[in-house]
């Protein structure tokens, strides 16, 4: 074991953001912590989803310890409205801040993306570093896909994206991703050597909810014993195309079901939601919840949603389905039927797929699962068993852990 051996991670996210990939980066600093590597944090302030910094930071440089790990928060450009040219700049101004931050000289850096352009800074610093550090990029989320996918650049914008992600995926020593999806796109589309790519599933870091009274959490939101509800929570952005559910409201609202949707948590497009959603009485919008509160409202829903737009299909894993079936509730995936997500419902036969935008599908696999209350809770109990004998924090903080000690032991034989 490498005890003591300095570890610093990079990556735009990390707690209190509650949703998103700060949670994972969160628990992989403070796993590697606790399994004796002294680890350093540099990231921004939060301010995911709400795209706002959060009360009480915001200092240009902030030093705290979470969990016993060292934390260095950088202020960068946060933009109120996060358009692709804004993002864009947003994530530079974070790279410039790691490029003159202090490193403390660690022997292995870890890139988080999807922050392409701030992970390329990073990489430049490590390389340029006299103490050359071994370098991990950890794949959350395909950026180039993400461009391509969310229609938010052109052509030549994605072949760009493409090409930057290519290069800093193969200036990495190793490259981790989530999904064996992202390991073929990866080697195959961006070049990359097989032999140095890892697989490392996401873990669920919600715990599994048994002792929650969902009575009262349903009471405690105004939620009616005969109505069932389809929940979706986290962000509420873009990729995520909510207006689908808002139109699935509409037409509950139009044909008297006794459903009610609710969108949980917050984004950048949660205004212009809650304004096409004016008047509708089967939906809801409620703001993130913290602590045991969260895994308590999805336990107390009878039907999870993911929802994501026409033409999202293979750049993302979403992170709220380890959550999700931690729950042991159905899932109704609104995506691409051949997508990424699909498999991953499919996988432990968790829930229904079905086509993104179509409300009235999604509205009729509600329907049907209100009316088979046996079917709805098999597919709940096999999401959660897939939960507790696959997507363990501990397995994969032991993969991680396992990953560095070979990286660094290859690099003292050279």
């Amino acid at each position: 074991m490498l005890t003591h051996l300095q570890v610093a991670i990079l990556g735009l996210n990390y707690p209190p953001e509650q949703s998103g990939i700060s949670p994972y980066t969160g628990s992989l600093a403070k796993g590697l912590n606790s399994s004796g590597f002294d680890v350093t944090v540099i990231t921004a302030h939060p301010h995911y989803p709400t795209w706002a910094v959060q009360e009480g930071y915001g200092q240009w440089t902030r030093r705290e310890t979470i969990a016993g790990v060292q934390v260095v928060r950088l202020r960068h450009f946060v933009p109120r409205s996060p358009t692709g040219a804004s993002r864009l700049v947003s994530e530079i101004s974070f790279g410039l801040r790691t490029l003159f931050a202090r490193w403390h000289r660690p022997s292995l850096v870890i890139l988080v993306s999807p922050a392409l352009f701030a992970m390329a800074i990073g990489i430049i610093r490590a390389k340029l570093s006299p103490r050359r550090p071994a370098i991990i990029v950890w794949v959350q989320d395909l950026y180039s896909l993400g461009i391509a996918e969310t229609g938010t650049g052109g052509r030549f914008i994605t072949r760009v994206a493409r090409m930057i992600e290519s290069i800093v995926l193969r200036t990495a020593d190793r490259v981790v991703v989530i999904h064996p999806r992202f390991a073929s796109y990866v080697s195959e589309s961006l070049s990359v050597d097989p032999s140095r790519i890892a697989v490392i599933r996401n873990w669920s870091h919600v715990p599994y909810a048994r002792n929650t009274s969902s009575e009262a959490a349903r009471n405690l939101h105004g939620w009616r014993k005969h109505e069932t509800v389809a929940l979706h929570a986290g962000n509420m952005g873009v990729k995520q195309g909510l207006e689908n559910v808002i139109e699935a409201a509409r037409l509950a609202d139009a044909e008297e079901h006794s459903v009610r949707f609710v969108l949980l948590g917050d984004g950048s497009r949660r205004a212009q939601l809650e304004a096409q959603a004016s008047g509708l009485t089967r939906l809801q919008f409620l703001d993130p919840l913290e602590g045991a509160d969260f895994p308590s409202v999805l336990a107390a829903a009878d039907i999870l949603l993911v929802n994501e737009m026409p033409g999202v299909s293979e750049m993302a894993v979403p992170s709220k389905l380890t959550s999700y079936f931690s729950a042991g509730r159905a899932v109704v995936a609104a995506t691409d039927p051949s997508g990424t997500t699909a498999g991953e419902v499919h996988t432990p036969q968790g829930g229904l797929i079905v086509p993104s935008g179509n409300p009235r599908e999604l509205l009729e696999a509600i329907l049907h699962l209100r009316s088979d209350t046996v079917f709805a809770s098999t597919l709940g109990k096999n999401g959660l068993q897939y939960r507790l004998e696959v997507l363990g924090e501990e397995g994969a903080i032991n993969s991680f852990t396992g990953l560095i000690e070979g990286l660094i032991q290859e690099r003292q034989a050279l």
